[in-house]
């Protein structure tokens, strides 16, 4: 018997290239409105984009970690109860970083004052 036993089903490459698909697009759908500049509310951005973002994370434990419903797969309550926690770390911990980041960041008029002025120091 070989060290790496099999116990339960590690997915099609079907189901693979769905889950991976999937991702792709979640990700794919973001940037393109930022960079598309889309014309909506800065709040309903940043909603629509995490919304997309806990989508995904929902895609990678069921696609590519096969946690699932059946008992082989162990999405089980506490499994799940897990995976909720891990969402809501990783996005509130995303939203507070890149607040953080905005409100300290130099603003463009004093940052081009400090190059003309280092400029001129030598």
């Amino acid at each position: 018997m070989s060290a790496h036993t099999q116990h339960g089903s590690h997915g099609s490459m079907g189901t693979l290239m769905t889950g991976f698909a999937l991702a792709a697009l979640l990700t794919i759908v973001p940037f393109a409105l930022v960079m598309g500049e889309v014309q909506i509310s800065r709040i309903a951005m940043i909603g629509l984009i995490m919304g997309l973002a806990a989508v995904q994370i929902l895609v990678h434990l069921v696609f590519f970690l096969h946690v699932n419903r059946s008992a082989e797969g162990g999405w089980t309550l506490a499994a799940s109860i897990f995976s909720v926690i891990i969402l809501v770390i990783v996005l509130a911990g995303s939203l507070w970083v890149m607040h953080n980041m905005n409100e300290n960041m130099m603003p463009m008029p004093d940052m081009d004052h400090m190059m003309t002025l280092q400029s001129q120091q030598g």
